[in-house]
């Protein structure tokens, strides 16, 4: 949500820090927080003036008109707000409907002043811009301030100044106060609009001759704006509504929400309850409310919340476990529902969010029992067979009531199952998978794109998707002139439209293509792409069986020059760049349409878009939506979902039915609906769930009143604004003349005893006229046809129609089979329709999961372990948790190979690349090429010829003469420098931990009975560092008890020792890259004088 309830404090911190004016603000920072808690020596040592001051002491939770309610004590000193508080502190207290324990206090200083100095203020912002309200006469009793006040209203973008606030607000106010009541006004004002704020109101504020006193504060800020306002909000609490308790349940899900790129809410309403829910989508989650609510459950339903936006299988886990714990920690006399539904998703992968749902399941699986919980399943969208499979499998095998129903079911029909009311069916009818589109019933590889373009109702032309029906609509479905500033299209979308698509969307792109493919449209809807962190290129899509390559442009400017026939622009910019990319986007005139997806953009850069797009004759759909769909014509990135979805709800072809919702999920899920009880849609356009879309429910009914192909229309409204009062009015003047049928969600918001924010940023009622009930009675009341509840809302638009085909309005046409397209290669694994050879395989490492796995062992449980460096490379190298002594002599050996000065080869080649300006890998590879036989590549092949000679039976004498008779080294015997008489520290370091810790130490034994073989002939045929390392792994393999003899020799065989070299030794070149760059060191050239020319003698004379 956006509006976001403060407490009274953190809102006069933010004045008492922020605000500027010339008026001079009394007790700045004055207040004081009481709980149960408070130590009060401590409080009177950090706030020394309760000691000395008249105080006064009130609630700091949400709570209205405290003084009414006796809820303030006045004029007390610290002993008297001691006693009046002990008769309060943690009681519990009845405000309205609700009923809470009183927590937090706060601590003023009592400011002694006439009742004529008290006056009223109040800022609020609208659509338009922002109200500002004031009084003459302010406190207690100022009663109905919305009959009573003075009203200013400042447009949006728009700026506010001393003159106007005198002239227009303080008519009522003495001489001698306009001055500061103005200057603290208008700096205000200027608090209100640079800290995002949506309400601020003051009652009263004081003006005495010492200056401004502010008494009473409420305040509401707009959260999204946190990326901007951070640096001045600081971490902002914001209290949950007085009667409901904040849970820590409900800051993790807020944590988990704030940490992902999906939508996640819970709201815990009754912890005790039976009816608990989990529901998929903003929208739907009211809808299952209500319906709940409707249905009798109201004192019952224990939670609202929602999950949206394509959570991760994780995400899915961690909010059902959280649900799942809750609803069994107290028994139910008559056992528990929990109800999982959703309406038809447009891009979540249905399986894949089940598959976090039905983990969570299994994790709780005894208590689910022993709470006796019965789960019912509803939800349609991308991949939902295999989805309900999955749930049904669990159900079956655990022994838990799992019921599962999918599109062919009604929403909410299965919250009458839950609660008893409706019988549930045994084995419902099924609809067909998501590959059985992929055959088409006509033999037609094509079908002409005439008869796929018209209406699906007679009469039809051939000219335009927007056919002229006998209607009583206007005769001409005229689009504005683009030249004409201000005016906007009726029709914004037709076959013949083309689309930019900002970001790198291709998922959503290649959705557009297979829609446009599916509607015969000569070509595709999308000519270019934006996306500004890549240069200018192509990216490959297809066309049905086709490949094609479209565009991608760095900026705007280039996209639209070269593309001039473009005139819709769908936005995935970011909840941050979504105003700066959507303000360039209409300095470009021949863009008439906008779609904004984010979710999250703050109300006062919304409203700023919303004015400059009025003013350009520009059409926003969004924010925070999936976006809008005409069948046949056009659809705005994933809206109507996948392939099989647009089928089974017959998108590729118009119908006669336009509708308008807030919700993206609810829309798709009356695309559902209208197909299954009408000839289908016309067109459909979700304008988004917060407070100040970019165009309005009125805007879209009209556009549909004056096109003649529309011959009923749906509104599917919410709780929260007064939209759909001018749907009223419309009605009532005759201005729309079509069948209306309109339903508003968020009825079950009275029915709860605190205010609960619903899923979208703009479902909140702020008065009795913005209810749910109250817009549904008027338009009733109107002439709109007006269901009892969701439940019946198909019942009703089917009727309507019956109605209209019954009069001729509507002639419905036969049915004209669509086109094929070929599923992706990618979905069609996923629902496991094909298989394909993997081009790799993997044993060692798994990063697909929320977890990064080592053979097998989350990471988290690598570092718990404390395995070390040792400890991975065994999980990498030899997919084996090796024993604590193994693991800390790989790290030895780490530690003695890492570098051995800058003279050996290796190291001379890091240094000569290094100082020839190459970069760090460059010269580490130059390095690390040195390594083989003659330089550090010995382990390998010292571990080879001992292994082979001791397992043959050979004694270390024949072994030695075998090696001299054959002309060979011995791999692993000799040193340029150490000898017997001046030994190998390394090799003895590891010799001593050998010795003390390998279970037995055979090949070791005998490659030292070796060395005194060699070294009786040279003390320099010592067994060497690389040597030992070798003989002394091959123990460790053969004798720690993790592998098979075959297995070790097999180790040795594909080289896994010398890379212990290779790592080791890797430190030290880069140690040596790293000191050379650090002094500096310019290209090295070799000195004549150590080398040594030996031409020919005739080439040298």
């Amino acid at each position: 949500m956006s509006a976001k309830a403060i407490s009274e404090q953190t809102g006069k911190e933010f004045l008492y820090k922020y605000i500027c004016t010339a008026s001079a603000v009394q007790n700045r920072f004055k207040y004081a927080t009481v709980t149960a808690d408070t130590d009060w020596g401590r409080l009177t040592q950090e706030h020394p003036w309760l000691l000395t001051e008249k105080l006064v002491v009130k609630p700091d939770q949400l709570i209205k008109r405290r003084g009414k309610l006796g809820l303030v004590g006045i004029n007390l000193d610290l002993q008297g707000v001691k006693d009046w508080l002990k008769d309060r502190i943690m009681k519990e207290t009845a405000v309205g409907k609700a009923k809470g324990v009183l927590k937090y206090f706060l601590i003023e200083p009592f400011v002694p002043h006439k009742q004529e100095e008290e006056f009223y203020v109040c800022i609020y912002a609208t659509r338009e811009g922002d109200e500002v309200l004031f009084h003459h006469e302010g406190g207690v009793e100022v009663g109905d301030v919305d009959a009573k006040a003075l009203r200013l209203m400042v447009p949006v973008d728009e700026k506010l100044n001393e003159e106007q606030v005198t002239e227009q607000l303080l008519t009522n106010v003495p001489d001698e106060k306009k001055g500061a009541l103005a200057s603290f006004i208008v700096g205000l004002f200027s608090l209100y609009e640079d800290l995002y704020f949506t309400y601020l109101e003051i009652n009263p504020i004081v003006v005495t001759q010492d200056g401004v006193y502010i008494l009473d504060m409420a305040a509401k800020i707009d959260a999204t704006a946190d990326y901007i306002c951070k640096a001045k909000w600081g971490d902002v609490e914001f209290p949950p509504p007085f009667g409901r308790e904040a849970y820590p349940e409900e800051a993790y899900i807020a944590d988990l929400d704030a940490k992902s790129g999906a939508s996640l809410k819970l709201t815990i309403l009754n912890p005790k309850g039976r009816i608990w829910t989990m529901v998929a989508g903003g929208g739907a989650s009211v809808v299952y409310s209500d319906t709940i609510c409707d249905s009798g459950g109201v004192d019952e339903l224990a939670n609202y919340g929602e999950y949206s936006g394509a959570p991760s299988e994780q995400q899915t886990y961690d909010y059902a476990k959280t649900i799942l714990s809750l609803m069994t920690r107290e028994k139910h006399p008559q056992g528990k529902v929990l109800i999982i539904g959703g309406s038809i998703a447009n891009f979540t992968n249905v399986a894949a969010t089940f598959k976090g749902i039905v983990r969570a399941i299994k994790d709780y699986l005894e208590p689910l029992k022993e709470n006796e919980v019965s789960i019912f399943v509803r939800r349609g969208g991308p991949n939902y067979q295999e989805g309900l499979r999955v749930m049904g499998e669990v159900g079956k095998t655990t022994g838990i009531p799992i019921h599962v129903f999918g599109t062919e079911t009604h929403m909410t029909a299965i919250v009458g199952m839950a609660l008893g009311h409706r019988p549930i069916p045994h084995q419902p009818p099924s609809d067909a998978h998501t590959a059985n589109f992929l055959l088409n019933a006509s033999s037609n590889a094509k079908t002409p794109a005439a008869t796929r373009t018209a209406s699906f109702s007679e009469t039809r032309t051939t000219n335009d998707s927007s056919h002229a029906k006998k209607s009583k609509g206007l005769p001409a479905e005229a689009q504005a002139s683009s030249g004409c500033s201000g005016a906007k299209a009726t029709t914004i979308f037709s076959k013949h439209t083309k689309t930019i698509v900002w970001g790198m969307q291709t998922r959503a792109v290649q959705g557009m293509l297979d829609f446009d493919y599916v509607c015969s449209r000569d070509e595709p809807s999308v000519a270019a792409m934006v996306y500004p962190f890549t240069g200018d290129h192509k990216q490959k899509f297809y066309w049905g069986h086709k490949e094609i390559l479209i565009p991608v442009y760095k900026n705007m400017a280039d996209a639209t020059k070269k593309h001039p026939q473009v005139d819709v622009l769908i936005s995935f910019a970011s909840l941050r760049s979504a105003f700066d990319s959507t303000v360039e986007a209409m300095q470009f005139t021949q863009i008439h349409t906008i779609a904004i997806i984010a979710e999250g953009i703050p109300e006062a850069l919304t409203r700023k878009m919303i004015k400059m797009a009025d003013k350009k004759g520009i059409t926003i759909i969004g924010p925070a939506t999936v976006g809008g769909i005409k069948p046949g014509c056009f659809k705005i990135g994933n809206t109507g979902g996948m392939l099989d979805n647009i089928l089974s709800s017959k998108l590729y072809r118009p119908g006669s039915v336009a509708y308008v919702s807030r919700s993206g999920g609810m829309s798709n899920e009356l695309n559902n609906i209208i197909s299954r009880t009408t000839d289908g849609v016309y067109e459909g356009v979700a304008i988004g769930g917060d407070r100040y879309p970019g165009s309005t429910f009125m805007d879209h009914v009209l556009r549909y009143q004056d096109t003649p192909g529309v011959e009923m229309i749906v509104v599917l409204g919410e709780i929260g604004g007064t939209e759909e009062y001018k749907i009223c009015q419309g009605i009532k003047e005759g201005r729309i003349s079509k069948p209306v049928v309109c339903w508003c969600i968020g009825t079950c918001a009275t029915m709860f005893s605190s205010e609960v924010q619903f899923g979208h940023a703009g479902a909140c009622a702020n008065q009795a006229s913005e209810t749910a009930v109250s817009k549904n009675q008027a338009l009733s009341d109107a002439g709109a046809y007006v269901p009892k509840s969701f439940d019946e809302l198909g019942d009703v638009i089917k009727a309507v129609y019956d109605d209209l085909v019954a009069n001729g309005t509507i002639v419905p046409a036969e049915e004209v089979p669509p086109p094929t397209v070929p599923m992706d290669y990618s979905w069609a694994r996923e629902l496991g329709l094909i298989r394909k050879p993997a081009s790799f395989m993997t044993s060692i490492c798994d990063e697909r999961g929320q977890e990064l796995i080592y053979a097998g062992m989350p990471i988290t449980e690598v570092f718990k372990e404390e395995m070390g460096i040792g400890g991975v490379l065994g999980l990498l190298w030899f997919q084996r948790r090796l024993p604590r002594y193994a693991c800390q002599f790989i790290e030895m050996c780490l530690m003695v190979t890492a570098d051995h000065g800058p003279a050996v080869s290796g190291a001379h080649n890091t240094i000569v690349c290094a100082r020839a300006g190459k970069d760090l890998i460059s010269s580490l590879t130059s390095g690390l090429l040195t390594i083989g036989d003659r330089f550090g590549g010995a382990l390998d092949a010292a571990a080879k010829q001992f292994s082979k000679a001791f397992d043959s039976g050979m004694l270390p004498m024949e072994f030695v003469n075998k090696m001299k008779k054959d002309g060979k080294l011995i791999m692993g015997i000799g040193h340029r420098v150490k000898s017997i008489n001046n030994p190998d520290m390394r090799v003895q370091i590891l010799k001593d931990y050998v010795k003390q810790h390998f279970p037995a130490t055979q090949l070791l034994d005998y490659a030292l009975d070796v060395e005194k073989i060699t070294t009786s002939k040279k003390p320099n045929l010592i067994l060497n560092v690389d040597g030992f390392i070798g003989v002394a792994f091959v123990d460790l393999l053969r004798t720690c008890g993790g592998f098979t003899r075959d297995e070790a020799d097999e180790f040795v065989e594909i080289g896994a020792l010398n890379g212990i070299f290779v790592l080791g030794r890797s430190m030290g070149f880069i140690g040596h890259y790293l000191d050379q760059k650090r002094l500096k060191q310019g290209l090295y050239r070799h000195p004549w004088d150590d080398i040594s020319y030996v031409l020919p003698e005739h080439m040298s004379m």
